[in-house]
């Protein structure tokens, strides 16, 4: 691999469905990434000129970024929470990108009929004891089934560490039980596998993940990852929002608004904007265009509410990026970094 010391790195997964969905996901943030051959292991964005994409794996993505040879990566955040260490150099960019969510959970067989929550399979667990066996706990996240089995009392287990297809592990007797990443649970129900209730262990998505010393000590990394947290902020509120077109009659800009602003769901973000359109009159009335950006999960009641203000050949569009006067992740990031030079000067 070449790169250089001074380059500064972003870690993206190399293979799986998280690849696919952080290229979609960086792409629709306006964050592109150029790559010229599709086995090449390295790449550029040209929104962040000068930092260099490396594809890794995602559990390698979490080491990379803990060691500094790379700045920042994205992964999921079950992996981040199963390798997270005491004093931990990684600090957390955005813990919620919106997309690859899964839980990792608990699964029992199906035939296993009495157990259908947490307190029943830590019955199950001193049953077995008492006669001479041992639970059998298949995962690959050791660390988070350990401290989660023992937070709700079970202490009498054994995990064997898998990989590849661990819903299969009960039923060729490999393990009783299973913690594995969950989804749609179409898998578990294809290996006659059930969840439990109380039996999550944690939500996971895709996170951005960055080293805290490579950012305090390096500008050029803190420039970076400012400009992806800014997309990712821009792009990630502004879906929740869309902007209506719409005309209104009124004898003046100052009655439009009024008119306008009296309905409680079309203040939007900040608005509405008036402004005069020069066109033939009605009745002797002026036409204004409104527009207004408000959140999309109160549109109808807006359409609605601009009807009974006088708005017609209402129009909806969407919003493709909400820059607010700074980036909130981005603005935590700085805080946290604060927090941390002025621990070590105490």
């Amino acid at each position: 691999m070449n790169t250089s010391p001074d380059e500064i790195r972003l870690a993206l997964p190399s293979k799986g469905t998280l690849e696919a969905s952080t290229m979609e996901f960086l792409e629709a943030c306006g964050l592109r990434v150029d790559r010229n051959n599709p086995r090449q292991y390295t790449a550029t964005m040209p929104a962040a000129p000068g930092l260099v994409v490396l594809y890794q794996r995602a559990t390698d993505i979490v080491e990379k970024v803990r060691e500094g040879s790379v700045a920042m990566g994205i992964t999921g955040y079950d992996i981040v929470a199963e390798l997270s260490e005491e004093g931990d150099s990684i600090i957390m960019l955005h813990p919620d990108l919106g997309y690859g969510r899964c839980d990792l959970a608990v699964a029992v067989p199906d035939s296993w009929i009495d157990v259908i929550s947490i307190d029943d399979l830590a019955d199950v667990a001193l049953l077995m004891r008492e006669k001479g066996k041992t639970l059998r706990v298949a995962t690959k996240f050791v660390n988070l089934t350990r401290d989660f089995l023992q937070s709700k009392g079970i202490s009498h287990y054994s995990i064997v560490q898998a990989e590849g297809a661990i819903e299969a592990s009960p039923s060729i007797g490999y393990a009783d039980v299973i913690v594995d990443l969950v989804a749609s649970g179409m898998t578990l129900r294809d290996n006659r596998l059930k969840r439990i209730i109380g039996g999550t262990i944690l939500k996971s998505q895709a996170c951005l993940i960055g080293n805290r010393r490579v950012l305090r000590q390096n500008p050029a990394a803190l420039s970076a990852a400012q400009v992806i947290l800014e997309f990712i902020d821009g792009y990630l509120m502004a879906r929740r929002y869309c902007s209506v077109f719409a005309n209104i009659y009124a004898s003046s800009a100052e009655e439009a608004a009024r008119r306008v602003l009296a309905q409680p769901d079309v203040k939007g973000l900040k608005g509405p904007t008036i402004a005069e359109v020069h066109t033939a009159s009605l009745s002797g009335q002026r036409c204004f265009a409104v527009h207004v950006t408000i959140e999309e999960s109160k549109l109808y009641q807006a359409v609605q509410q601009l009807r009974q203000a006088g708005c017609v050949s209402l129009t909806v569009l969407p919003v493709n990026y909400v820059f607010q006067e700074t980036s909130p992740s981005y603005q935590q990031l700085l805080g946290r970094l604060r927090r941390t030079a002025e621990a070590e000067t105490e």
